[in-house]
């Protein structure tokens, strides 16, 4: 089994001040919870902030293996029908902006994607691409690397906004409706 990407940063999705609402235990033995996306893998995560900290949605924090100044502890890994309400409805802008700060490497998977069986090519799990639209991208990109999102728009006529292609699969894969992980590393 390939072992878990561990994640240096992550992103707040939401702060609960007071724990979970249905969580029974005494309001003193509650502990604040932060629900937060990875960086790198989008994995998604349940953090407990130190005492003294001062965190807010949207704000990057460090939980990796050194000294971590605003977290106290990972205390494990979420599923989206776990997340608040509030965490749900930041996810995709948090998502498009970790794109953003990486396109590269968003470009660079339709650059260098491959085929998952002789019948099935990785870009048939974006959304509303087929094979007929794979092909395109990939008769493309042997012409010439894609450079950006603005050159794949211009270069491939089917498609209108890759960003949004890699967000829906980014948002597919936390969901669990795919086997297949190309962005989540869970």
């Amino acid at each position: 089994m390939k072992e878990r990407e561990k994640e240096e940063y992550a992103i707040v999705l939401d702060v609960l001040k007071n724990g979970y609402s249905d969580d029974s235990r005494p309001f003193h033995q509650k502990e604040p919870i932060i629900q937060a996306i990875g960086c790198n893998h989008f994995i998604l995560l349940e953090l407990v902030p130190n005492k003294e900290a001062k965190i807010s949605q949207h704000d990057t924090v460090y939980i990796g293996d050194g000294i971590r100044e605003r977290i106290s502890y990972i205390k494990g890994t979420l599923s989206m029908e776990k997340l608040t309400q509030s965490a749900k409805t930041e996810l995709p802008h948090v998502i498009e902006n970790l794109i953003d700060q990486n396109s590269k490497k968003f470009v660079d998977f339709f650059n260098n994607s491959g085929s998952i069986s002789l019948r099935a090519h990785q870009l048939e799990l974006l959304p509303g691409i087929g094979k007929r639209h794979a092909m395109e991208i990939l008769e493309e990109r042997e012409i010439e690397p894609f450079k950006s999102f603005e050159d794949i728009k211009e270069r491939v006529s089917s498609i209108s906004d890759p960003k949004k292609l890699i967000i829906k699969r980014i948002m597919e894969e936390l969901e669990g409706k795919d086997r297949y992980k190309l962005f989540v590393n869970n």
